[in-house]
């Protein structure tokens, strides 16, 4: 058996097109007591893919609502045109 080495090296816009056609999902998770009390948790979970990558898992696993596929997205009313909207 023997190793070869590779000697091909990426540039950034290669990797970042890798990341981008593939996506990468990070999950994180930090906790940080002092004396058994907990004074800081941090929960993270990032998703970094383009926007032709996640219609097409979407789509895989059925997360496009069908109305949405079939029609499109619907068109928005302009009955307060030029009116932003606030709601509390």
């Amino acid at each position: 058996m023997s190793i070869q080495k590779s000697t091909n090296s990426s540039s950034l816009a290669e990797v970042i097109d890798r990341i981008l056609d593939k996506g990468i999902v990070i999950d994180a998770f930090a906790r940080v007591s002092v004396v058994g009390i907990e004074i800081l948790t941090i929960e993270a979970r990032v998703v970094i893919a383009s926007v032709d990558t996640w219609l097409r898992y979407a789509e895989a696993v059925g997360l496009l609502r069908d109305d949405v596929e079939e029609n499109g997205l619907p068109e928005r009313s302009n009955s307060s045109e030029g009116q932003p909207r606030f709601s509390i």
